[in-house]
C-alpha cells in the first residue's frame, strides 16, 4: 500500500485573456498549494482493474472520476497489465474551485509511477496530467506557479510571504463550465498578474494582498449571491484580503495574525459548515 497527499490549490490572480480556436480559453493565473489535503492510498492489483474507494458518496466511482482517468492513462501509455485500487480519503470539499480532484488525479499519476516503476520525471508526469485536466500539471507540481495556456503550462515561482489563509465553502456547488460559458471577456478588469509576482518575488505581503483579484467573480457572484456575501463577511471579520478560488465557490481570507485567524473561523462557522484555517505549502514537490 502506497500513501500520497493531495494538497489543495487556490488562485492567487485568475485572469482570462481570450477565447481560444479549440474553444478553450487563454489563462493567466497565479496558484499556490495550502495544507489541506486529501489522502490517496493505491494498492497494486493483479486482475487489472482501476477501483475506486472513497469516504465521500459524492465522489464518482468510475471513468468520471480525475483519479480513475489517471490510472487509465498509465496503464494505457505504458501497456501496463497491472490494476489499482485507489482509495480517496477527502479532506478538500467537492466542487469547491480547490482543484480537489486534479489533485487527486496528480497523487495519483505520482503514486502510480512509484508504485510500478515506471522512472517517469516530474515533468514528463505533468506532461501526462495535462491530458486530464487543465489543473493536473500544477498539482503535479505542487508549490507556487504562473498557470498559462489553458493552464497547462507552468512556471515556478518561490513560496509567498507566510501567512493563514481561511477558506470558506458555501454549501452550494458551482459548474466550472457554466461560469467560463458565462464570461464575457470584452470590457473585464484584468488583475495585475506581473505585480502579483513581483508581490511574491519581494515577499511583499501588503502588495500581495492588494494584487488579488479573479475574474471569473463577476460570474459566479451574479450566479450565487451567496458567495458575495460570505467574501463580506470574511472581510469584515477581519481578513486582510479576499477573493474567491478558481470558478468557487469557496472563498479565502488571507491573515497575517494567529490572533485574528480564529475570530475569522469562529465568526464564519456561524453560518457556514466547511470553513478550514489551514498555511501556504508554497514548496515545489520533488519526485524521491
Amino acid at each position: 500500500m502506497l500513501y500520497v497527499k493531495a494538497p489543495a490549490k487556490i488562485n492567487l490572480t485568475l485572469d482570462v485573456l481570450y477565447k481560444r480556436p479549440d474553444n478553450y480559453h487563454e489563462v493567466e493565473m497565479v496558484m499556490t498549494t495550502v495544507d489541506l489535503a486529501d489522502r490517496i492510498s493505491l494498492e497494486s492489483r493483479e486482475d487489472g482493474v482501476i477501483e475506486i474507494i472513497s469516504t465521500d458518496n459524492f465522489v464518482p466511482n468510475d471513468h468520471r472520476n480525475f483519479a480513475y482517468q489517471a490510472a487509465r492513462l498509465v496503464k494505457d501509455t505504458y501497456g501496463i497489465g497491472q490494476g489499482v485500487s485507489i482509495t480517496i480519503e477527502k479532506e478538500i470539499p467537492i466542487a469547491a474551485g480547490l482543484a480537489g480532484g486534479s489533485s487527486d488525479a496528480a497523487a495519483t499519476l505520482k503514486g502510480l509511477n512509484e508504485l510500478w516503476n515506471l522512472g517517469l520525471s516530474i515533468d514528463e508526469l505533468a506532461e501526462l496530467g495535462a491530458k486530464i485536466g487543465s489543473d493536473v500539471s500544477f498539482c503535479v507540481y505542487g508549490g507556487t506557479a504562473l498557470a498559462t495556456g489553458r493552464g497547462e503550462k507552468i512556471q515556478e515561482l518561490p513560496a509567498p510571504p507566510n501567512c493563514w489563509i481561511v477558506l470558506a465553502k458555501p454549501k452550494i456547488g458551482v459548474s466550472t463550465a457554466e461560469v467560463y460559458g458565462g464570461l464575457k471577456v470584452e470590457g473585464l478588469e484584468h488583475p495585475n498578474t506581473k505585480q502579483m509576482i513581483h508581490a511574491i518575488e519581494t515577499e511583499d505581503y501588503e502588495l500581495l494582498c492588494a494584487s488579488l483579484g479573479n475574474v471569473l467573480e463577476t460570474v459566479t457572484f451574479k450566479l450565487h449571491p451567496e458567495v458575495v456575501m460570505l467574501k463580506e463577511q470574511m472581510k469584515r471579520f477581519g481578513a486582510d484580503a479576499t477573493l474567491m478560488s478558481g470558478s468557487g465557490p469557496t472563498v479565502f481570507g488571507l491573515v497575517d495574525s494567529e490572533a485574528r485567524v480564529s475570530r475569522i473561523y469562529n465568526g464564519l462557522r456561524g453560518f457556514c459548515e466547511e470553513v478550514y484555517a489551514v498555511r501556504i505549502l508554497g514548496e515545489r514537490n520533488t519526485l524521491a
